[in-house]
C-alpha cells in the first residue's frame, strides 16, 4: 500500500506563484510516473503535468511555460512550481502516481489540495 500526501495549496493573487509537493510513502515500491491532475469546479479532471521514471515530462497545453514539474527520486517526492497563475488555474489539484509493487502496477491518487486564484 502506498499513500500520497500533498501540500502547498492555498489562495494566491493572479500573477502569483505557488509550489505544490507530493510525497509517496510505503514500502517496497518504485514509481514509474508521478505528477498532477486538476479538477476545476463542474469539469472533469485534467492533466497538469507528470514526470516519468526516466525524467521525461508531459504537461497540459494550458500550463506550458508557466508550470514546472520536478522530482526527487530519493525522497519519492514530486514538486509542481506554478508561476503566473491565472483565475482559470483554480481547481483541486490531485497528486497521481503509477506505482510498481512486485509484478504489478497500481494507480494511486492523493486526497487533493485546493488552489484558489483571485483576480
Amino acid at each position: 500500500q502506498v499513500q500520497l500526501v500533498e501540500s502547498g495549496g492555498g489562495l494566491v493573487q493572479a500573477g502569483g506563484s505557488l509550489r505544490l509537493s507530493c510525497t509517496a510513502s510505503g514500502s517496497d515500491f518504485s514509481i514509474n510516473v508521478i505528477g498532477w491532475y486538476r479538477q476545476p469546479p463542474g469539469t472533469e479532471r485534467e492533466l497538469v503535468a507528470v514526470i516519468k521514471s526516466g525524467g521525461r515530462t508531459d504537461s497540459g497545453d494550458s500550463v506550458k511555460g508557466r508550470f514546472t514539474i520536478s522530482r526527487d527520486n530519493a525522497e519519492n517526492t514530486v514538486y509542481l512550481q506554478m508561476n503566473s497563475l491565472k483565475p482559470e488555474d483554480a481547481a483541486v489539484y490531485y497528486c497521481y502516481a503509477e506505482v510498481v509493487i512486485g509484478p504489478r502496477t497500481y494507480l494511486y491518487w492523493g486526497q487533493g489540495t485546493q488552489v484558489t486564484v483571485s483576480s
